[in-house]
C-alpha cells in the first residue's frame, strides 16, 4: 500500500487565496442579446444615446403649457410612438403615457386632475413646468456606464441591455471544465448494481454547480483506476480546459493515482488537505499553461464542499467578479459541537433564517443531504454551539 507523509491541513480562507491567486481572468468574446443572460460582461457597456431620446409624458393626460389652469381646448391626440407636431398655442393635447412631449409643451396633467366639460380641460390642481414629464437623459445620459466588468448579467440586465438599442456585449467567455470520476466502483445511473458498486453521483454535482457559476461543461469522463490511463485523461483534460475537476483518487490507497499523474504532467501543487470536515483531502494544482486543476474527494458531501468553497470562488476570479464566498447570516436550530482545528460544513435546510440539520454529518450522506439549501460553516471551536448561534452560510444553488 503506497504510503505518504501527512500534509499539512491549510485553513479554508488560505486555501481560498492560493487558488485564486493561481487562475487568471478570461479573455473576451461577443455575446448575442438573446444568449446573455447568465453571461459576465467584460467591457463597461455605455449608453450609446440619453434614455429617454426625447421627453415624454409619465401619464395618461394632457400636455400643456404651466402657468394656466385652462380651459384649454384639444388640439391633437398623441400615442406612444408618434411623432407630434408642436402644440398650438393655448390649446392642450392629449396624450398616452410615453408619448413624446410635444414641442411648446411643457408639462402633463394627468386624467386624474382634470374636468372635461363640452371638449374644453380644466386643470383642478396647480401645474408647473416639467411635471409629469420624463426629461431627456433621466433614466441615462449618453456615455454613461450601464453595466460595468464583472456584472452577472440577469435577465433584467439583459432587458437593459436590449433597451439601450444593443445587439451584443463582450462578455467573460465561459470557464472551460473537464469533469474526471475515478472509481472502478462506479457505474452510471439506470444500471443495476452489483455487490461493491454505487451509482456515480459526483460528475452531476460538479457540473451542475460549476454551470450555474457560469462554465462550460467541456466533457465528462470515467477514468478506470489506471495508472496510465489516469495519466491519460489528464493529459488531454489539460489540453481542453481552464478547469479540470475530478473526484476520487486524491487519497494515498493502492489505487489513487491522480496525484502521481499530475505531478508527472508538471502540474504544480497547491495544497493537499484543507481543514474542513468533511472535505478535507482536496488536492489543487497549477498545469503549466494556467490551467486549475481539483481533485477531488469521493465522497458526495465532501465533493459538495470543495465545489462551493474553493471552486466556485475561482470561477467568479476567472469571470472577473468579486470571488469572495456569497454568505448569508443565519441562526442554529438545534445546537451542534464545532470541532477545534477544522470548520464543519454541513449541509442544512435554511427556512427564515434558520438552519435546520438534516441528519447530513457524514459525508457519505447524500441522501439525507437533499433538501438542503445551504452549507453551515460552523466556526472552530471546543464549545458546544447553542441553538439561536449565528452563524454564516453558504446558499446552495
Amino acid at each position: 500500500m503506497t504510503t505518504e507523509l501527512p500534509h499539512e491541513r491549510v485553513p479554508v480562507g488560505e486555501a481560498q487565496t492560493r487558488v485564486i491567486a493561481s487562475v487568471r481572468l478570461l479573455d473576451t468574446e461577443s455575446v448575442a442579446l438573446k444568449d446573455l443572460a447568465g453571461r459576465t460582461v467584460g467591457l463597461a457597456v455605455t449608453a450609446p444615446h440619453n434614455l429617454p431620446a426625447h421627453a415624454n409624458s409619465a401619464m395618461d393626460g394632457y400636455a400643456v403649457v404651466a402657468g394656466s389652469a385652462g380651459p384649454w381646448t384639444i388640439s391633437a391626440h398623441i400615442l406612444a410612438g408618434d411623432n407630434p407636431a408642436p402644440l398650438i398655442a393655448g390649446t392642450a393635447a392629449a396624450i398616452a403615457t410615453g408619448g413624446v412631449l410635444p414641442v411648446g409643451a411643457d408639462a402633463v396633467v394627468p386624467i386624474e386632475r382634470v374636468e372635461v366639460v363640452d371638449e374644453l380641460v380644466t386643470a383642478t390642481e396647480p401645474i408647473a413646468s416639467g411635471d409629469f414629464v420624463r426629461h431627456v437623459g433621466a433614466d441615462v445620459q449618453a456615455g454613461d456606464v450601464v453595466l460595468h466588468p464583472g456584472t452577472r448579467l440577469t435577465p433584467l440586465a439583459t432587458s437593459a441591455v436590449a433597451g439601450l438599442g444593443l445587439t451584443s456585449v463582450p462578455c467573460i467567455r465561459r470557464p472551460r471544465v473537464v469533469v474526471l470520476t475515478t472509481g472502478d466502483e462506479l457505474v452510471a445511473p439506470g444500471s443495476p448494481l452489483e455487490r461493491g458498486q454505487i451509482h456515480e453521483s459526483n460528475s452531476v454535482l460538479v457540473c451542475a454547480t460549476l454551470a450555474a457559476a457560469g462554465c462550460e461543461i467541456v466533457r465528462v469522463d470515467n477514468v478506470p483506476d489506471l495508472a496510465d490511463a489516469t495519466r491519460s485523461a489528464f493529459a488531454a483534460a489539460l489540453a481542453d480546459a481552464d478547469l479540470v475537476v475530478s473526484t476520487g483518487g486524491v487519497s494515498v490507497g493502492p489505487r489513487d493515482h491522480v496525484k502521481p499523474a499530475l505531478l508527472e504532467l508538471g502540474v504544480t501543487e497547491l495544497f493537499w488537505r484543507i481543514a474542513t470536515q468533511p472535505g478535507q483531502p482536496v488536492w489543487c494544482g497549477s498545469a503549466p499553461n494556467g490551467t486549475l486543476v481539483t481533485g477531488l474527494p469521493g465522497n458526495p458531501l465532501s465533493c459538495l464542499v470543495g465545489l462551493h468553497l474553493l471552486l466556485v470562488p475561482a470561477v467568479r476570479a476567472m469571470l472577473g467578479d468579486d470571488p469572495e464566498p456569497v454568505t448569508v447570516r443565519a441562526e442554529l436550530a438545534t445546537a451542534i459541537n464545532p470541532l477545534p482545528e477544522r470548520l464543519r460544513a454541513i449541509p442544512m435546510l435554511l427556512r427564515a433564517g434558520v438552519l435546520e440539520q438534516l441528519g447530513a454529518g457524514a459525508s457519505h450522506q447524500l441522501s439525507r443531504a437533499a433538501r438542503a439549501n445551504a452549507l453551515a460553516l460552523i466556526p472552530t471551536g471546543t464549545v458546544e454551539l447553542p441553538a439561536g448561534t449565528i452563524i454564516d452560510a453558504v446558499p446552495l444553488t
